[in-house]
């Protein structure tokens, strides 16, 4: 009894800490900022969508938006595509040499970015792919290889090897299976990590901060600073722009929940 209402308690605290915040954000976007800061937890006047306007307007949030979009539409199944073959290749090689490759290939996971900055950012000016959404999609897939590929490969080791040894037996080729047999199978562990990789590079503010100069191709999070001065912010244009760069991760985490706890799942336990 003591147990579950301290349980409780805890919960109920820590559902108050979520709500709270999110319900003055979101109330905030449609208040002036006077009204913001003689009434930060009261209810807005009326639901008024000139903030709105003005941050995807004025604000060029837009642009941004439509950046962010373009960037993140071409890593994510790029990023699947790479990683899914990686990871399919390391599941069937057996022995040392497929713990080597998959232990060469996540170690990038141990690797800080900021310590690959320099040299990457080197790199890509010599190849002209700076101030480049394509070199923003590049240096994306690069990065979150390791963790697109540490995340399926334990999915794909649950597979049970007789079902490789089936296909071959039928005559399927590797390429084959991997399009007809493990793809279908890993829809829940391609889920999971498509949420990952959305999240990540959806809200990525490091390298497009450090890879792009012109404004026209600024994405989400570097657009987001321009509404935080050095001695004034506009806390109602900024609480609508986290709102609208925020509203594309939720859309997404509610259609795919099912498989991405599925697919967190899944790797958990072997077959």
């Amino acid at each position: 009894m003591g147990f579950n209402l301290t349980r409780r308690t805890v919960l109920f605290v820590y559902a108050v800490l979520i709500i709270v915040p999110m319900v003055v954000v979101l109330a905030g976007t449609f208040k002036t900022t006077q009204q913001l800061f003689s009434s930060p937890f009261g209810l807005p006047d009326k639901l008024d969508g000139a903030n709105y306007r003005q941050v995807l307007g004025q604000g060029g949030l837009g642009g941004a938006f439509r950046n962010s979009a373009i960037v993140t539409a071409c890593s994510v199944p790029i990023t699947l595509f790479v990683g899914s073959l990686a990871s399919y290749g390391i599941a069937r090689i057996r022995g040392w040499v497929g713990h080597l490759i998959y232990g060469f290939i996540v170690l990038g996971m141990a690797v800080p970015a900021q310590a690959n900055m320099i040299p990457q950012y080197v790199l890509f000016d010599v190849l002209g792919l700076t101030n480049s959404l394509i070199g923003l999609v590049l240096i994306n897939v690069v990065v979150t290889l390791p963790i697109a590929v540490f995340i399926m490969t334990g999915f794909l080791k649950t597979i049970p090897g007789e079902i490789y040894e089936a296909t071959s037996i039928d005559g399927s080729g590797p390429w084959r299976t991997y399009r007809s047999v493990i793809l279908p199978l890993s829809t829940p562990s391609l889920a999971a990590t498509a949420i990952f990789l959305f999240v990540i590079h959806w809200n990525d503010l490091l390298y497009p901060l450090l890879f792009i100069q012109e404004p026209g191709k600024k994405t989400l999070p570097v657009a987001l600073l321009s509404f935080q001065g050095e001695f004034l912010t506009d806390y109602p244009l900024l609480f609508t722009g986290v709102v609208v760069a925020s509203a594309p991760i939720v859309v997404a985490y509610v259609f795919l929940q099912r498989y991405f706890v599925a697919g967190i799942t899944a790797g958990s336990v072997k077959g």
